[in-house]
């Protein structure tokens, strides 16, 4: 406004205040439980049986508890069923039970014999969505000793798959055969209770444990961004960073983001970013090789997508980072962190090996799978390939299901190494559930869904299923107070016909 000589020059400054979105700081404590070995000290000449032999060795304490508890006082017939050490000292027509490893014989399973063959053909058959036969699939269930043959009814009713350690009550008959009457696993083990981790590092340092903490506001979830060379999803992208950053917002959200206090991205950020050459391709290419950057064959444009779409958030909303199948990370699980160069716009608010669990951490690249604690809630979470792999083994298509007996099974991977590759543990199997989780995700499922399931000891676990942003436009949110899930469709996917 002028003042009286009507000179703009001398008027007084605006009035006028502007709102500001203000967001919530989040207790987020990375737990690297998934972080391997550095330089010399990873090896890979580790025989893989040795995996399943310590799953084994680590599980069975815990089945055989189950196991006793629902069978020690039962009868069949007149006879108690006895506990046998080693699956083959199983005696024919003696009522018993005995813990092992369940190894499923299904035909269509990929075999590195196969593979090795393949080299003496042009190209290799498609890769198979389902392992599944119409046909009889052979079970059976091994330990150190030997294997042994199972059949039963019972069997065909459970989801059992390669690498889960149960508890199998029967007997053995005339064929060498076990028949299994039931089965037991471990089911979910202890829950921490929650800000448990907080509290005990509070206590160590001499601090005051019970604290007033303020409210905590919600987290954001997405998977399957599939940032790609074209530009075919920038609109999605440019709406999702708007509305991330408080400048647009959702007609179910009217709030919009301020409400956020973290976003998690579950993986496949960049589509088929290091595609595996096919035989055709690798033959053409000999003989011209070149050295340097090949524009041809790498395109910078993805990852760079990617660093701009984070550094226009980070400087408000703290980003947990997960790789994926399609990401330019390790084949093999655990996936580990995505290398700070390819982010050079994000890497200034990133964490750094000095301040591994600095809590205010903006950006935190992890491994896939990934478990931490957010306002003092244990989450795990992965990007999805554990989950799709155990699924063909099964007739199942609810995610939730499966994501639910693995945890019962205290295994987020047990068919690794079988048929997903994987680092060859030796001396501890990270990929054991030894703490049951309070919020377990799984990124780039085929749909949205959720549910909680309880365990033996009234655990509660929020199981969901986070479906591909760029098909669906669906960001999910999980209320850190309740733990209540909730999403909303941007309407920018591309939908499978």
């Amino acid at each position: 406004m002028a003042d009286g000589s009507g000179d703009f020059r001398q008027c007084s400054p605006f009035q006028t205040d502007f709102s500001t979105n203000e967001r919530s700081q989040s207790a987020y404590t990375p737990l690297h439980t998934f972080d391997l070995p550095r330089g010399a000290d990873k090896h890979y000449q580790q025989q893989y049986a040795d995996m399943y032999f310590l799953r084994l060795a680590q599980l069975k304490p815990a089945v055989e508890e189950q196991a006793e508890e629902a069978w020690g006082s039962m009868k069949i017939g007149s006879d108690t069923p006895q506990h046998v050490d080693r699956v083959l000292d199983v005696r024919q027509g003696i009522p018993s039970w005995v813990v092992g490893t369940v190894f499923v014989d299904m035909p269509l399973k990929p075999n590195v014999l196969d593979d090795i063959s393949k080299d003496h053909w042009i190209s290799a058959p498609p890769t198979r969505e389902r392992y599944t036969t119409d046909g009889k699939l052979d079970m059976m269930i091994e330990d150190e000793s030997g294997r042994l043959k199972i059949i039963g009814d019972g069997l065909d009713t459970l989801g059992l798959v390669t690498g889960c350690v149960i508890a199998i009550l029967g007997h053995e008959n005339i064929d060498g055969v076990f028949n299994v009457i039931d089965t037991k696993y471990a089911d979910l083990p202890r829950q921490p209770e929650r800000w448990e981790k907080d509290e005990a590092s509070l206590a160590l340092s001499g601090g005051k444990v019970k604290q007033k903490r303020p409210r905590a506001d919600r987290v954001a979830i997405i998977s399957g961004l599939e940032i790609s060379g074209d530009s075919g999803n920038d609109l999605a992208l440019v709406m999702l960073t708007e509305y991330l950053i408080g400048e647009s917002s959702h007609p179910s959200r009217p709030d919009g983001s301020k409400k956020i206090s973290r976003l998690i991205v579950a993986g496949g950020s960049l589509a088929h970013s290091s595609p595996i050459p096919s035989r055709e391709e690798v033959v053409a290419k000999k003989g011209h090789k070149k050295y340097g950057y090949d524009s041809a064959a790498y395109d910078a444009s993805p990852t760079a997508r990617l660093d701009t779409f984070l550094s226009d958030i980070l400087p408000t909303l703290p980003v947990t980072l997960l790789p994926g199948v399609t990401d330019p990370a390790s084949v093999a699980i655990p996936q580990q962190p995505l290398h700070a160069a390819l982010f050079p716009q994000s890497r200034a608010l990133a964490n750094s090996p000095a301040l591994k669990n600095d809590p205010h951490l903006g950006f935190d690249s992890v491994s896939n799978p990934w478990e931490g604690d957010i306002d003092g809630w244990r989450f795990l979470g992965t990007g999805g390939q554990t989950v799709t792999d155990v699924q063909k083994y099964l007739d199942v298509d609810s995610t939730l299901d499966i994501m639910d007996a693995m945890l019962r099974w205290r295994c987020i991977a047990p068919t690794a190494p079988d048929t997903l590759w994987c680092y060859p543990f030796q001396e501890d199997d990270p990929l054991l559930v030894k703490e049951c989780p309070h919020v377990y995700f799984a990124g780039n499922m085929p749909k949205f869904d959720f549910r909680t399931e309880t365990g033996p000891l009234e655990q509660t676990v929020t199981l969901i299923s986070v479906p591909k942003y760029s098909e669906t436009g669906i960001i999910v949110f999980l209320d850190m107070e309740t733990l209540e899930v909730t999403h909303i469709e941007l309407g920018v996917g591309n939908p499978k016909p």
